[in-house]
């Protein structure tokens, strides 16, 4: 326990401080917060001090933050499901389908393409063909919702047409990449698990029904009834309880519990102030202290040593190019069919191009299974980083203006 928290304190303080510089340099604080969990890993800390990186952070202790970063991925996936905002769903249905299913398509093309060459050089022995080229399609085309939306808030860019537009367009990426990873997770055997795949996949969607069908009219028949109330501690237990429920159900099922997590967020009531609520109740808790030691993980995961040679850097920068070439390309060309400028095509691609904290859940989840190698786990963690780094950039070289920022300078020329 004494070690445990030590470790906590340190990934704590490591998190702070790099999201503090992040900020500082025009980044999202969860790029800090990322780049922390690589300085604590054998990368740069147990090169620096490796006896003292060995005994901070011994193998043995790695048990202990996979059940604390899975319990905080949980509950911040449930968040970003109860966010999912149906109304805007609608009214940007047009734009936003499209988008999404041209930024799906293009990476998963791609990165199909390439699958094979990655496959026989950096898969672990034994997997398949098939869920390879999932999981890899997955982590080419997928966005991460959670910091393209601080993103936009950073900017105050969340109520503009590109704002929201993006927001669709990356909740519905989301739910697509959502599916097809419980798919993909199915096709997996699990050691010492004897469920055929037809039974799993059979049961998938039974859990699906279930909640679709049941939980979520139950919920919102509920707040018919209920919705004046506020959010009672017995009622938010009850919200957890469930949650949890969802999150065991798909791991029997043999699927991954942030999958249970994340539909449970999207049958959740929509209700703003019980949303409002939970996000206040829980957000700090996950953000602050959770997250952080899942990025630790993450970083002592990733062996940027093994990323040597010119061969190596030869296929992590075809990782990349493939991974911004699909998704911004495919964002893109759908913008510009549904009339938009080309400003805001790009801005709309570069913005979706965006991975961070999503992409590293994915990766972590394929590394467990057993279908990236190290030596990929860590090519695909650099173009995570990358691609997430670059969407400031290329919005500030479009012009795309920070309105927090326009209004601070608007305040000092009228004050002058």
């Amino acid at each position: 326990m004494t070690l445990l928290l030590i470790q906590m304190t340190t990934v704590l303080l490591t998190a702070l401080l790099c999201g503090w510089i992040a900020r500082k340099l025009g980044q999202a604080r969860v790029i800090g917060e990322i780049v922390g969990g690589i300085l604590l890993g054998p990368s740069i800390f147990g090169r620096i001090a490796p006896h003292v990186s060995a005994r901070l952070f011994p193998q043995s202790s790695f048990g202990s933050f996979e059940v604390l970063s899975t319990i905080g991925l949980i509950l911040f996936l449930f968040l970003i499901g109860s966010e999912l905002d149906y109304a805007h769903l609608r009214q940007q249905r047009g734009t936003a389908a499209l988008a999404s299913a041209m930024s799906i398509l293009f990476p998963f093309i791609m990165a199909a393409a390439v699958a094979h060459s990655l496959r026989i050089r950096f898969a672990p022995d034994g997997i398949g063909r098939v869920p390879f080229v999932l999981f890899l399609g997955i982590s080419m085309s997928i966005t991460a919702f959670p910091v393209l939306a601080r993103i936009l808030e950073e900017r105050r860019l969340q109520s503009t047409p590109l704002g929201t537009t993006a927001l669709m367009c990356a909740a519905v990426d989301d739910v697509c990449a959502w599916t097809l990873l419980a798919v993909a997770l199915t096709l997996i055997p699990h050691s010492g698990e004897s469920i055929a795949l037809s039974y799993r996949l059979l049961w998938l969607c039974i859990y699906l029904v279930v909640m679709l069908s049941v939980v979520r009219p139950l919920g919102n028949w509920f707040v018919r009834r209920q919705s004046s109330i506020g959010l009672s501690y017995e009622l938010l237990g009850i919200i957890l309880a469930v949650v949890l429920a969802s999150a065991a159900a798909t791991e029997a099922i043999g699927v991954h519990p942030l999958f249970g997590a994340f539909l449970a967020g999207v049958c959740f009531p929509r209700v703003k102030h019980w949303q409002s609520a939970v996000r206040t109740r829980l957000d700090m808790v996950v953000s602050v202290l959770l997250l952080p030691l899942f990025f630790a993980l993450t970083g002592m995961r990733t062996r940027l040593d093994l990323l040597s040679g010119t061969r190596i850097w030869f296929w992590t920068a075809v990782v990349l190019i493939v991974a911004i070439v699909g998704k911004m390309g495919g964002a893109v060309l759908a913008a510009r069919w549904t009339g938009q400028s080309w400003q805001n095509a790009i801005a709309l691609g570069a913005l979706l191009n965006t991975r961070g904290l999503v992409e590293l859940i994915v990766l972590n989840i394929a590394y467990n299974a057993h279908v990236f190698s190290p030596t990929l786990f860590t090519m695909l963690v650099v173009m995570a980083l990358i691609t997430t780094m670059i969407t400031t950039p290329i919005l500030n070289l479009l012009g795309i203006k920070d309105r927090g920022q326009e209004a601070q300078d608007l305040a000092t020329i009228e004050a002058a």
